[in-house]
């Protein structure tokens, strides 16, 4: 296991150099001018030569390829440099949001999992039966519908219409606190919609895994013994029909930060996504840079952690050898 954590953390190291120095090149040849959003309405006023002293203190008026170099080096002593757009060190600006990013997305990512599999395991027990064409007709469906229209679509019928959930937010408007029971009961709504989001891959995952597990003759074996269908079915079946399951944790990491992004966005949500669109819009070079940083490093660990869970689950696969 040692070895392939390493291994991996090895190969990560070119993969992030790459995404960062894209995300550079790519905020370079954005339409949007890092002075004038630095500025804000002052902009508009201000002469030529103003504009070209802040952009001079700013550093934004050199080669790219020289501002990452610098960023590069200074993160790698630990300094991630200063958001033009958030006016404070990008450490801080990040280390401020990124534990509710984390909050909302462990939730949404354990609820999605706990429920598809039980979804599933639902459905697979009997194939065809009413039960197992509800869950797969409502999987399809919640599939193709966008986060944000589940998202607006919540908002609508439990906040405006029920008026039984907090619309958005991390606390009730005017608290001065931030209490465990607020954000509970703010975080039911975004979580819920980006649980919902994933539900559908799990379930069908999971059906379609343990359906197959079913099927196969060690099952049939198990059955014709005598033993019964609840030993069956949770000894046998669903752990052989879990495994593909795990792999599909990590390849849903990168849908799951995309999804949280508009699920925060929607919800007024404390979390990376109001920084990201922030320092896309303004081209913060610095804060752009760590949390495309941070999200490519989450989609690696999450990659990794699928490959770890398979192979600790699976006895036919040998960790030494991936």
């Amino acid at each position: 296991m040692g070895r392939l954590v390493a291994r991996r953390a090895l190969l990560a190291v070119p993969v992030l150099l790459v995404v960062t120095f894209g995300a550079f090149a790519l905020a370079a040849a954005s339409p949007f001018d890092p002075v004038k959003a630095y500025a804000g309405t002052a902009a508009l006023g201000a002469d030529q030569e103003t504009l070209d002293r802040l952009r001079d203190n700013l550093g934004v008026d050199r080669p790219f390829a020289a501002q990452w170099w610098e960023w590069l080096t200074s993160a790698v002593t630990g300094d991630l440099g200063q958001s033009s757009v958030l006016r404070q060190p990008v450490a801080e600006a990040i280390g401020e949001r990124i534990v509710w990013s984390t909050l909302l997305c462990a939730v949404a990512f354990a609820v999605a999992v706990l429920l598809g599999t039980l979804l599933g395991v639902l459905a697979a027990r009997r194939p065809g039966s009413l039960l197992d064409r509800t869950v797969t007709s409502l999987a399809y469906s919640l599939e193709a519908a966008p986060v944000f229209w589940i998202a607006l679509l919540a908002v609508w019928l439990f906040a405006l219409q029920l008026d039984i959930l907090p619309a958005g937010g991390l606390t009730d408007t005017g608290s001065e606190y931030v209490t465990a029971g607020q954000v509970a009961s703010h975080l039911i709504l975004p979580a819920g919609v980006l649980a919902v989001s994933q539900l559908p891959w799990f379930t069908l995952y999971v059906r379609q895994g343990v359906g197959d597990a079913l099927a196969e003759d060690p099952v049939r074996g198990a059955r014709a013994r005598g033993l019964g269908e609840r030993t069956v079915l949770l000894g046998h079946a669903l752990r052989s029909g879990l495994l593909p399951v795990l792999t599909l944790i990590g390849s849903r990491v990168p849908e799951l930060i995309t999804g949280a992004l508009l699920v925060e966005t929607v919800f007024s949500w404390p979390g990376i996504a109001a920084a990201t669109v922030e320092a896309a819009t303004a081209v913060d070079f610095p804060l752009l840079a760590a949390l495309t940083t941070l999200a490519t490093a989450a989609v690696l660990a999450g990659n990794l952690l699928a490959d770890l869970l398979y192979g600790l689950t699976d006895p036919r696969v040998k960790l030494s050898e991936m």
